[in-house]
């Protein structure tokens, strides 16, 4: 196995988290009209978390969902294996709400895209907003976040793998050559 260097331990990682959520309050003062939507798979724990730290911090009910984008990405067609599918969770009106976006990792901005699309199908936000817990550069795409926990600057055949307790039991991210084996998803 491969050299892998941890970037964020627990404690960086959930302070990475609230930053995050008292980001999103000061950006959106009025918290009736925002939601908070988690890409499946740690994206969506991420989203449980942040929504969570905001409604601590703001004693409001802000909705949660929990969107799958596997038949929305544009290399279905490419992959060896099928997409792993997640159920969509998404029981508030998109209609005019500002909709957080939540995800692990943003790297070439692919997944964020099949994200926007499969939430235009869902309702039409008044504003759609992009939070993530590590931007680690090489975009492909003109998407850029709006929140961001740790801005990572990697080489290309560099991956980040975040774990999560509730999947991985240990939060943290690392660092690691692409073809390290390290439970947790990777980009």
């Amino acid at each position: 196995m491969s050299q892998q260097n941890v970037v964020l331990d627990d404690e960086e990682l959930n302070r990475a988290l609230t930053r995050i959520a008292h980001e999103i309050l000061e950006r959106n003062t009025d918290s009736s009209e925002l939601a908070i939507v988690g890409i499946h798979s740690r994206g969506a724990v991420l989203a449980r978390r942040i929504v969570a730290l905001l409604n601590e911090f703001s004693g409001g009910d802000i909705p949660l969902g929990l969107l799958d984008i596997g038949f929305y990405r544009d290399d279905l067609g490419k992959r060896p294996e099928a997409p792993q599918v997640y159920s969509t969770e998404i029981d508030f009106a998109l209609d005019g709400a500002t909709v957080v976006i939540v995800d692990d990792v943003l790297y070439s901005g692919r997944t964020v895209r099949a994200a926007i699309e499969a939430l235009f199908a869902y309702g039409r936000p008044a504003c759609v907003q992009l939070a993530v817990l590590v931007d680690r550069g090489h975009r492909e795409l003109p998407i850029r976040p709006d929140y961001i926990g740790k801005n990572l600057p990697t080489a290309p055949g560099e991956r980040v793998f975040v774990q999560v307790e509730e999947t991985d039991g240990v939060d943290q991210v690392v660092i690691g050559e692409a073809e390290s084996a390290v439970a947790g998803d990777a980009a």
